[in-house]
């Protein structure tokens, strides 16, 4: 018989702990080992019942869900899937949970929500997939601060060398706040990132990158010149290409005519090949679908350098795995090594 997948409900809600647990309970291949009203208790089960996985409330009295992380990622480093009515996508309390080192989010199961077998059944796949999570993508991520005003404005002087192209769907939140902050300004690099997000939550998740990383984080735009020691962050949603005037690179953006059809980062890619030759840099996070290895291995192809996150540190291994099936590269790390090796492709 396979082993099941350990879960942990942490919540001061006595009817929803007994919900979630009704969900776990109709799934064989789940067992809810304990369950706790705060994160102080939480703290004390984890050691003695040694969970796959934790789910998470926020608010709690005694020590709150966010709270409960960082001690948890320090002590006790588990897959978190944080479970409230507050992690909405957007929201900064989500971001602050990924941040601090949950590797995915839900709300809280309401039948005001819609189908509540769809909401279970996707409660039900998350959790079943953090628990094949390496513990590598869960870490207490220690965001970096701008060392100057200078830093924070961005440089227009100097040469790009490197461009840096990302692409990343879900799961991309969690990544993309593991290795921004650790990126070094002082590169004469600059990073586009196009994360299979909706626009409105790219501009939260922007304003949000922005606040606790050392190189400016904006939001790509149509016509923006390039400036090295910047992050642009695009939407899926939207077709991003770069094209080269008299040695400058601008952004063209428009609105994708498939929203549904998954191609936005495959075309920045390739346009960032063809424009920017040797100087590419291509990186691919987690995700599904295929979307951005046909792009890499023309960056590959034009001279420039690729790096895929790990597929066993990824909440979501299809994207790197077909990367990595179609193109050869050197850089194969985890998350916590991505802005490392990032930083030594650009030096």
């Amino acid at each position: 018989m396979a082993r099941k997948t350990k879960i942990l409900i942490v919540d001061d809600s006595g009817l929803m702990r007994k919900a979630v647990r009704d969900i776990f309970a109709a799934n064989s291949a789940m067992e809810v080992v304990g369950e706790a009203v705060n994160g102080s208790e939480a703290l004390r089960l984890i050691p003695r019942l040694n969970p796959d996985v934790i789910v998470l409330d926020v608010n709690m009295p005694e020590m709150d869900g966010i709270t409960t992380l960082k001690h948890m990622m320090i002590q006790f480093p588990t897959p978190t899937i944080m479970l409230s009515t507050l992690t909405r996508d957007g929201a900064t309390v989500t971001f602050d949970s990924l941040k601090y080192g949950a590797v995915d989010f839900l709300t809280k199961p309401s039948s005001l929500d819609g189908d509540m077998r769809e909401q279970t059944a996707k409660i039900t796949d998350k959790v079943a997939t953090a628990a094949g999570v390496e513990l590598e993508a869960m870490q207490f991520i220690r965001t970096g601060v701008r060392k100057s005003p200078a830093a924070a404005a961005g440089t227009s002087d100097g040469i790009i060398k490197r461009i840096v192209i990302i692409g990343a769907a879900e799961g991309g939140y969690s990544a993309l706040l593991k290795f921004i902050p650790g990126l070094d300004p002082e590169l004469a690099a600059a990073y586009i990132a196009v994360l299979h997000a909706a626009p409105e939550h790219i501009d939260a998740f922007v304003d949000y990158l922005d606040r606790c990383s050392e190189l400016p984080v904006r939001r790509a735009a149509e016509g923006a010149l390039l400036e090295k020691g910047v992050c642009y962050i695009g939407s899926g949603n939207e077709y991003i290409t770069l094209r080269e005037e008299d040695g400058e690179f601008l952004l063209h953006v428009s609105p994708a005519p498939f929203s549904t059809r998954r191609g936005a980062i495959d075309m920045l890619m390739l346009s960032t090949a063809e424009s920017a030759g040797r100087k590419s840099v291509g990186v691919i996070l987690s995700g599904t679908g295929d979307d951005g290895a046909e792009g890499l291995g023309e960056i590959i192809a034009h001279g420039g350098e690729a790096v895929v996150q790990k597929p066993r540190s990824c909440m979501y291994r299809e994207m790197p795995e077909n990367a990595l099936a179609r193109c050869r590269t050197n850089f194969v790390v985890g998350d916590a090594g991505l802005a490392a090796a990032i930083n030594l492709c650009c030096a």
